[in-house]
């Protein structure tokens, strides 16, 4: 397979472009992080799609592709909206009929600065004689110690995600009980005037277009991830005293495709909190349009940091879950957010390790 087909490279001209600037500014301020992550997600899920289009119309000249997940987005530094911004797209791993996508995105310059990495994963499809089924790829050929290196990484992802999901199926821990127990029995308290995980929820309803297909009769994922992230976003300005920026994409899952006229209900509510991290997760119900049909296209949970106008860390609100439902939510945040920190601990500071004050990870 040529290098063409594994490697890709997307520039953000944001030194030169004043409108593009413009377009990528959150507010008319000149704040340190006032960058709209959610037109990055976009730009990401794009370039993943076309290096691992390239690499399955090797072997296949009709294939497409859709994604099925993205995951582990650890933003280590906020955008400066001056500097141009590099995405740099390779293949990891390849299977039968998916593909690992890893992109690094980068400002280049004095210093040069790693703003985020991530991995998603790209499924190959084609038609044959008029169904829809998935495209056998070639295997990957590994030449260099860092194609092996980041192919055994894909590996242990794949693996690591595997235990995760079993992991959610099991009943809480002792000290998982002793913290929902805590949070309950605080509610019951006289004067109780806490934050309730069922009021911190914002939805939006809207259609589908046919400017928004990208792949045959399916709208864009990056525009879902997108908008699944801008609505999170202001879900969490509920309980955040300053202002919430990014620091993670923990997980984002593609169930089923959105068709043209589809119309979409976008849920995201505030799941978990810790000093100054804010967990919101999102789903995506899509609705068809005959409304024959009603299913979860899409689940994301994003973890924000509520930061001050220097992009100082501080406090929000504990949150208290009442039902059974919001209990597996806080569970399922917590964990995962205490994943990533013992990820990035002993590695390059990132935004999520430095709003816990971090080397020790998550408090109980």
């Amino acid at each position: 397979m040529s290098d063409r087909a594994r490697h890709l490279e997307y520039v953000l001209p944001l030194s030169i472009d004043r409108n593009l600037r413009w377009r990528y500014r959150v507010l008319d301020e000149e704040l340190p992080g006032n960058f709209r992550f959610g037109l990055l997600l976009e730009v990401i899920d794009k370039l993943a799609e076309r290096v691992a289009r390239n690499y399955a119309e090797q072997l296949h000249g009709d294939a497409w592709v859709v994604t099925a997940a993205i995951d582990r987005v650890l933003v280590r530094q906020v955008v400066d909206i001056e500097r141009d911004l590099v995405c740099h797209a390779s293949i990891n791993h390849v299977g039968r009929t998916s593909m690992e996508v890893g992109i690094r995105v980068e400002q280049p310059g004095e210093p040069a600065a790693h703003v985020a990495s991530c991995y998603l994963t790209m499924v190959a499809r084609r038609s044959v004689r008029g169904e829809e089924t998935g495209a056998e790829l070639s295997p990957l050929r590994l030449q260099t110690d860092t194609e092996r290196r980041r192919a055994e990484q894909a590996e242990q992802r794949r693996e690591q995600y595997r235990l995760q999901q079993l992991a959610l199926q099991e009943p809480p821990t002792r000290d998982e009980y002793l913290e929902l127990a805590r949070l309950h029995a605080a509610q019951e308290a006289p004067g109780f005037d806490g934050q309730l995980c069922g009021r911190l929820e914002v939805g939006a309803w809207e259609r589908t277009f046919p400017e928004q297909e990208n792949v045959p009769t399916r709208i864009f994922g990056g525009y879902l991830m997108r908008r699944a992230y801008e609505l999170s976003s202001i879900c969490a300005e509920r309980i955040a005293p300053h202002r919430p920026i990014v620091a993670a994409v923990n997980r984002i899952n593609f169930f089923h495709p959105v068709r043209l006229g589809d119309t979409l209900h976008f849920t995201s509510r505030v799941v978990y909190t810790d000093r100054s991290l804010i967990c919101v997760e999102a789903g995506i119900e899509r609705i068809s349009r005959d409304r024959s049909s009603k299913a979860l296209s899409n689940s994301c949970l994003f973890t924000f940091v509520n930061v001050d106008g220097g992009l100082a860390p501080h406090d929000v609100p504990p949150v208290f879950p009442t039902t059974y439902a919001e209990d597996a939510r806080y569970l399922a945040a917590m964990r995962s957010c205490r994943e990533l920190v013992a990820e990035a601990d002993g590695r390059a500071r990132c935004l999520l390790t430095a709003a816990l004050g971090a080397t020790g990870g998550a408090s109980a």
